[in-house]
């Protein structure tokens, strides 16, 4: 796997930007550096060539008009005076040795007569380093500028100047300038990361205070920031922190304005049940009054006293499930209890009388007989939701269906309606994550909302299986609590 380029490592958001914008003037400070070092070596280069050039013609142009005659004499003691003589005056040059041979190219003198014996040839590698075109050539590597001239006297070479200088110094003076710049750039590089850093870290303070604020406000309400720590910020902050503030109590009205509408539907649901309760209720009342009055007429008849004892226990016993199923939907457990298959039928009961009014059929399975460890209470509200959002989008005379199992180490339940499918909006809000701050919208209800605030709760799962004009499955997902935790029974 190849590494990726530096540019997109520091473009990539997993960098702080109190990080990426001190490694980027860094990276910046680098290259102005090298840019910065190679000009001023490279001027510091040609000022110092410029100046040996110029003290080296000067160096041979003197030597020539003093060598000239002893030259043409061959006087081999004058000749090396006028050598020995040069190098003193000409001390900044640093002359290592200096040779000056006849037109035959044999040493007539040096001023190093055990490397050049008089009257020998010079030797032939001596004569090759010099340029016999340029009067100057520099060797860097080995430290040397090596001089050459040659010595025209009526028109006729009558000899030649070698001569090597040592710039040993001149290469020592570039060292220093290069190891001046380099601590100078180190240093100032250094300054200006801490600089970017500490300016960039003051700069991203009021983003740190906006997001601590965001992480507060997602563990519980969401808090406005205080008027004295907005007055403190920059204009920009200002304006930002004032936004958000805005947010925050719209955000909080929304809350309350959320358990406002979930008590409406808390009521609008008990109306409901109580309607509901009651129309089932009157129904055995009704048979029982009837027994009651055929045990007044006809008691002395013991068929007429079997047959009203039974129509009177069949009516109190359909009114004590009822009651039962009721108290048990609605009660609100200090401690959460296990789920039995006796709460979900207890929802079949409280579902009836809803299903009756619109002539819908209840399909019901429930595929395990022992108890379930999820938290009874919301699991049974959120399938109690479901299930009268399936009967209001079902047609009169549909069939609605529940079936509830255990698989996998968890417990799912499956709401089956015949309407004709869910609009867009709702699959969307029902497969998404979390269920906001308030309900979708006004007309949709709670029940939806109620869900999935239970999901979240209970770290569940709620998707669409199938939603279209032959109706809708929505599967409800619980994980199941492991065996060492133990819910009240």
């Amino acid at each position: 796997m190849t590494a990726k380029p530096l540019w997109r490592q520091l473009s990539s958001p997993a960098w702080p930007v109190s990080v990426r914008v001190p490694i980027v003037v860094a990276l910046l400070m680098v290259a102005i550096s090298i840019a910065v070092s190679n000009r001023v070596l490279s001027r510091l280069e040609v000022t110092q060539e410029r100046n040996l050039n110029q003290l080296a013609s000067a160096y041979l142009d003197g030597l020539s008009a003093s060598l000239i005659p002893s030259v043409v004499r061959e006087d081999v003691w004058e000749v090396f005076d006028i050598l020995d003589r040069s190098r003193e005056r000409y001390r900044g040059l640093n002359v290592k040795w200096a040779a000056v041979t006849n037109s035959e190219n044999r040493t007539i003198a040096a001023s190093a007569p055990d490397i050049f014996p008089p009257l020998d040839a010079l030797p032939a590698k001596t004569v090759a380093e010099f340029s016999l075109t340029d009067e100057v050539v520099t060797d860097e590597r080995r430290n040397q500028a090596r001089m050459f001239r040659s010595l025209v006297y009526q028109g006729r070479e009558i000899g030649r100047v070698y001569a090597v200088a040592d710039i040993s110094a001149l290469m020592q003076e570039r060292s220093e300038v290069l190891r001046e710049l380099i601590l100078t750039n180190v240093l100032l590089t250094v300054l200006l990361v801490a600089f970017g850093y500490f300016f960039m870290r003051r700069m991203l303070r009021p983003v740190g205070l906006l997001s601590a604020y965001l992480i507060r406000s997602r563990e519980d309400t969401m808090t406005p920031i205080p008027d004295m720590v907005i007055q403190s910020q920059s204009r920009e902050f200002r304006d930002l922190f004032a936004r958000y503030n805005a947010m925050t109590e719209a955000v909080n009205e929304r809350e309350v304005l959320a358990a406002g509408l979930a008590e409406e539907e808390k009521l609008a649901s008990v109306g409901r049940l109580a309607s509901g309760m009651a129309h089932e209720i009157n129904n055995p009342l009704g048979g029982m009054f009837n027994a009651i009055d055929s045990l007044k007429k006809y008691g002395a008849r013991e068929e007429v006293r079997l047959t009203s004892i039974r129509l009177l226990e069949h009516g109190l016993a359909g009114i004590r499930d009822l009651v039962r199923s009721t108290l048990t939907t609605y009660r609100a457990d200090q401690r959460p209890r296990d789920l039995t298959p006796t709460d979900l039928d207890d929802l079949r009961i409280l579902l009836k009388s809803e299903a009756r009014q619109r002539r819908q059929r209840l399909d019901w399975r429930i595929d395990f007989d022992v108890p379930v460890h999820v938290p009874a209470i919301p699991v049974r509200d959120a399938i109690f939701n479901l299930l009268l959002n399936a009967c209001h989008s079902s047609p009169q005379s549909s069939s609605i269906s529940m079936m509830a199992c255990t698989r996998g180490g968890e417990f799912i339940a499956e709401v089956s309606d015949e309407g004709s499918g869910l609009p867009s909006h709702i699959k969307e809000y029902i497969e998404r994550k979390g269920a906001g701050s308030a309900p979708l919208d006004r007309r949709s209800g709670l029940g939806l909302w109620i869900v999935k605030r239970h999901c979240d709760e209970l770290k569940a799962r709620l998707e669409v299986v199938t939603s279209g004009n032959e109706g809708t499955v929505i599967r409800f997902t619980v994980p199941i609590v492991s065996d060492e935790f133990e819910y009240a029974a």
